[in-house]
């Protein structure tokens, strides 16, 4: 895709318009077929679309049985085909059409590929149901096996056989393999193995007659179908105006994209319908550099790509600001589905308790001793030890809870800590650091013991330490382990002390969960009844506090040391998160997703409970700006404390930063092609 494209187009970010199409079909008017097949054509090239799929047969009709073997009707069908070709011309979309067409005194079921005036190759059905209510092979040869072959159509000699895949020579990643119904009913399917050639959309056109149950089972081929494959699978059926003779139809038409549905239409409807999503095939393509397992297997298959014809065409992308025709989820550790989010909650914080309790029993400790600061990490890492001793018949008192005020904590998360620690029946303590701060601030001769209101970092870490070395060595002193409390999203912005300092404990048991997790994991907690009335209502007074490290005094005017204000909104910060370390995105295209996906708060899907007020939106300069923040301390400043991490489970599938699990990287790297990148996109655009 050419670098003058606009910021703002999907092709410039890996993205391919993909729509399947229902036509209004008929009993095998071929004419009537042709316009309707025209008409989403003309509907699709408006709307943008890259790739268009209509149904099996559509071109001749599908249900009209022995009519497939007149003459009449096929001359009408290569006919009308011409037509759809000589109009494609002026069309940017590749339309893939159903229709009989005959070879070597064969018939076959194909689907036919057509591109900007040209039929780029025809593909032929695999298997041909012959069982229950298909009669397929009494009329069609089947073409599995049928490799390397051409035939003469609309004027042209094209490519013909189940050994293509098609790729577009101006726009990367634009790759796509053809199968047909039945094809993805089979053990193996073909796009299996087209998928293991490198095509990254896989297509299906199919007719499929509806009965009870049919819709589900579609819906999870498709689906099971993108997962295994790591591919985007896009499928059209015939809907209305086929014969109904002894069958009945929906128009079901799907677009997945690696197990998630973009795009569904109605079923059922009386007129045609196109349904469009926009496909990250480049998401696709880095995923599987990532996964092993699916090159293995392609090695295993004896390298299908060394099988396959890899048909190019000139797709000529537009390049144009068409929006983004997907969800993109704002928080992407947090689903908005409600019963999804309440799954997710129940797994992380089943997989944290397991975690901890396993850990602790290995050690042979008499006590878990956390710090408990009244904030959301170390009041989630306390619940978390609570039902881990619940889980091994421990009494709670093996928890040793410590409030350690410094020099800015409030009096209102210091309430809020001890109630808490009481309310759990834990054994809780204090101990005021500030004396020991004290003196080690005036053996560093640092200006704050003078009197001076200098509160650097040396001011800020003399206490974070402290409460962390108290910590250890309250660990040793009662016989126990220090539970960490540290989040993934501080572990992502280096945003901990390290060494002796919250970077280090003896099992990091928040180490998985990011900050926008946290809070409604401990809402789940409140929601499903894990503890009493009264531990509930001081939960909820916690998820109101704002997230401050508490280390500096409140200022002139009262407002206190406030943490996102420092290093960005945890919110963006974790959007950030997924998509360079799950996903390996580009910057700049990170920036296009957050800024579609923040821009409009009225807009989109919000995780349930969140309050109104909270519905933040941000415009593409200030994404920009954390960003470049996020870029920085993630690659330059923050890996050699990811490098030194205690133990933690990993918790989310959007990945984890230790150094033995998701994520190896140098200590001493630099954020610099992270931010060129992002600087070479956006210097100049406004948004």
């Amino acid at each position: 895709m050419s670098e003058a494209a606009s910021f703002f187009s999907i092709h410039r970010h890996g993205f391919v318009r993909v729509g399947a199409g229902t036509p209004l079909a008929s009993v095998g008017d071929v004419g009537a077929n042709a316009d309707a097949i025209l008409d989403l054509a003309h509907r699709a090239d408006a709307a943008g679309v890259d790739l268009l799929v209509l149904p099996e047969l559509a071109l001749s009709s599908y249900a009209i049985d022995d009519l497939h073997l007149q003459d009449a009707l096929l001359d009408r069908v290569e006919t009308e085909l011409a037509r759809i070709v000589e109009a494609s011309a002026a069309l940017a979309p590749v339309l893939l059409i159903g229709a009989p067409l005959r070879r070597s005194g064969r018939l076959y079921n194909c689907a036919a590929v057509v591109a900007r005036g040209r039929v780029l190759g025809v593909v032929p059905k695999s298997f041909l149901p012959n069982y229950r209510e298909y009669y397929e092979k009494r009329w069609f040869a089947p073409g599995h096996g049928l490799a390397g072959l051409d035939m003469a159509l609309c004027g042209q000699r094209v490519p013909f056989g189940t050994d293509q895949i098609f790729a577009a020579e101006d726009l990367t990643d634009f790759v796509f393999h053809v199968e047909i119904c039945e094809d993805y009913w089979a053990p193996q399917p073909p796009s299996t193995a087209g998928a293991m050639a490198g095509a990254l959309i896989l297509c299906n056109l199919s007719a499929s007659n509806i009965i009870i149950g049919k819709a589900r089972e579609r819906a999870m081929l498709a689906q099971s179908q993108s997962v295994r494959a790591i591919a985007a699978y896009c499928y059209s059926a015939s809907g209305p105006g086929e014969s109904t003779t002894d069958l009945a139809w929906d128009g079901q038409a799907m677009i997945h994209e690696l197990g998630t549905m973009l795009a569904e239409s109605t079923r059922f409807g009386l007129d045609p319908e196109l349904i469009l999503a926009d496909v990250d095939v480049e998401r696709l393509r880095l995923e599987r550099m990532r996964n092993g397992t699916f090159n293995d297997c392609a090695t295993a298959a004896g390298h299908p790509e060394t099988r396959f014809r890899r048909i190019a065409f000139t797709h000529r992308p537009h390049g144009r600001d068409v929006g983004l025709a997907r969800p993109v989820a704002r928080f992407p550790f947090v689903p908005a589905d409600p019963a999804e989010l309440d799954a997710d909650c129940y797994e992380a914080f089943n997989i944290q308790v397991e975690g901890l309790a396993k850990r602790f029993r290995s050690t042979g400790g008499k006590a878990m001793v956390i710090g408990i600061s009244g904030g959301l990490d170390s009041t989630h890492a306390l619940i978390v030890a609570a039902k881990a001793c619940d889980r091994l018949g421990l009494p709670r008192t093996t928890i040793r809870g410590y409030t350690m005020p410094g020099f800015a904590t409030g009096d209102a998360t210091k309430a809020n800590a001890w109630a808490l620690m009481r309310a759990l029946g834990i054994t809780a303590e204090e101990i005021d650091i500030r004396p020991a701060a004290r003196q080690m601030l005036m053996d560093l001769g640092h200006p704050f013991a003078d009197g001076e209101r200098v509160y650097d970092i040396t001011f800020e870490n003399v206490q974070a330490g402290l409460r962390t070395d108290y910590l250890f060595r309250l660990a040793n002193h009662h016989g126990g382990f220090v539970v960490g409390t540290g989040d993934l999203s501080e572990l992502a912005l280096g945003w901990c002390t390290y060494g002796v300092g919250d970077q280090m404990s003896h099992y990091g048991v928040n180490a998985g969960v990011p900050k926008t997790l946290i809070q409604y994991l401990i809402r789940w907690c409140v929601r499903t009844d894990q503890f009493d009335a009264g531990t509930d209502a001081i939960l909820l007074s916690i998820l109101g506090t704002e997230i401050s490290p508490e280390l500096v005094p409140a200022d002139a005017s009262g407002a206190i040391q406030s943490t996102e204000a420092r290093i960005g909104p945890y919110e963006l910060n974790d959007f950030f998160l997924h998509h360079v370390v799950r996903q390996g995105l580009r910057p700049s295209k990170i920036a296009f997703l957050a800024w579609h996906a923040w821009r409009d708060a009225e807009a989109g899907l919000w995780p349930a409970g969140l309050p109104v007020e909270a519905r933040n939106r941000y415009d593409l300069a200030t994404i920009r700006g954390w960003l470049e923040k996020f870029l920085f301390r993630f690659f330059t400043i923050s890996q050699f404390k990811r490098s030194a991490l205690p133990n933690g489970p990993k918790v989310s599938g959007g990945g984890a930063l230790s150094p033995r699990g998701d994520w190896r990287a140098p200590s001493d790297g630099t954020a610099k092609v992270w931010l060129d990148e992002l600087a070479a996109a956006l210097d100049g655009v406004e948004g």
